[in-house]
């Protein structure tokens, strides 16, 4: 289980833990990378040497964070304090730009 700031999010349709009293909704979070950040040929080298590019993996990790983020914020919104079932997707808009989504049910949950 995932919690940001004691919002708990899981991939599972439960909390362990919690008893969920309402189901508020689809809830997600959308971040849109561009990749032209750096020079191809360059990555591509870096990629054959090192295995992967450390860059892409900091720039796509803080790409994930920002739609937690927003996923979490649109359950607020809902008056929601928990997401269930939670994913991530992840598409090429063209060449150069990528959507990134994370997408869940939002609820509301109470202890037991």
């Amino acid at each position: 289980m995932v919690s940001i700031d004691y919002f708990p999010i899981v991939t599972s349709n439960e909390i362990p833990g919690y008893e969920i009293l309402e189901t508020k909704g689809f809830v997600y979070g959308l971040t849109i990378v561009n990749k032209e950040f750096e020079d191809q040929i360059t990555t591509d080298v870096r990629s054959i040497f090192d295995g992967e590019t450390k860059k892409y993996i900091k720039i796509f990790e803080e790409s994930r964070d920002k739609s937690l983020g927003r996923m979490i914020n649109n359950a607020k919104k809902m008056n929601a304090n928990a997401i269930i079932s939670t994913k991530f997707d992840s598409n090429n808009i063209s060449n150069n730009m990528q959507e990134i989504l994370a997408y869940g049910t939002a609820v509301l949950a109470e202890k037991k």
